[in-house]
């Protein structure tokens, strides 16, 4: 019962990351005139505009023709989705966190999924952020809500990954220590 609930309950985050993301795209959407801006913050540091992305991300595959970004940005991300709901339910390996990460990015994989399903003109961005030149870059790509669930969960997904790796090469050591 209680691995159950420990697999179940961080689905929560996923449902919300997608009520969130699909949310505000519709407020963005139904309030903010496409490519314009509709706010700015701290001068010009974050904008929230209205854009539409028809690629992934940085705009990749934008150029491709539709039905071959209907097809790859449709289909495989939802293949990718499956498998990692497969795995998320058939492992017992993973910590509480790592479980909380994989559900923030399978929402956010979602929220934009059904972007690209039901939003023929893209996936919808909104928040633009001031990147002062870093990498040639005046201004960040701009995001979403479920763009920022897949980043920053990836991040905490990634060192949650390395700390239980370095915790079990630790205890490995120790374990050989204490066998000599």
């Amino acid at each position: 019962m209680k691995d159950a609930k420990n697999k179940l309950l961080p689905i929560i985050l996923a449902v919300a990351v997608v009520a969130l993301d699909q949310i505000t795209k519709a407020i963005i959407v139904h309030t903010i005139p496409l490519y314009t801006i509709g706010c700015q913050l701290f001068g010009d540091f974050i904008r929230i505009v209205h854009v539409v992305n028809t690629g992934v991300a940085f705009s990749f595959g934008a150029s491709w023709s539709d039905t071959a970004r209907s097809i790859f940005f449709s289909l495989m991300p939802l293949i990718v989705i499956g498998l990692v709901l497969a795995v998320y339910f058939r492992n017992n390996e993973f910590t509480k966190l790592q479980r909380w990460g994989i559900m923030g990015i399978i929402g956010g994989g979602l929220g934009n999924l059904i972007d690209r399903i039901f939003r023929p003109e893209g996936v919808v961005d909104f928040i633009d952020v001031k990147f002062f030149g870093i990498f040639g870059m005046e201004r960040w790509p701009t995001f979403n809500v479920a763009d920022a669930a897949v980043v920053v969960c990836g991040i905490m997904l990634l060192i949650s990954f390395l700390i239980t790796i370095s915790k079990s090469e630790k205890a490995k050591k120790e374990a050989e220590k204490d066998g000599e």
